[in-house]
């Protein structure tokens, strides 16, 4: 299993980005979370498989049609044993 924190920076709240993360990430078999920050940013932890947390993270840079992201903060950490990915 692998595990990522993420931090999304650009123009990604108001703009459908964690419901989409919740069904991008479902589709791909994936655990965690995501939730928007007080400083505009959005926060997720993915875990999984490495192949679909590795694409997960790059069809994150892209998100929803209406989002524009500037770049992703990400970093490894230890899994927490998550069965299902929720919006916060």
């Amino acid at each position: 299993m692998t595990a990522r924190h993420l931090n999304i920076h650009g123009r990604v709240q108001g703009v459908f980005y964690r419901d989409w993360t919740v069904e991008t990430a479902r589709s791909l078999g994936l655990a965690g979370w995501v939730r928007n920050l007080p400083d505009g940013t959005v926060e997720a932890q993915v875990e999984g498989e490495r192949q679909a947390v590795e694409r997960m993270v790059a069809a994150m840079e892209g998100g929803p049609p209406r989002a524009r992201v500037e770049r992703i903060d990400a970093r490894a950490i230890d899994g927490e044993g998550l069965d299902s990915f929720e919006r916060r």
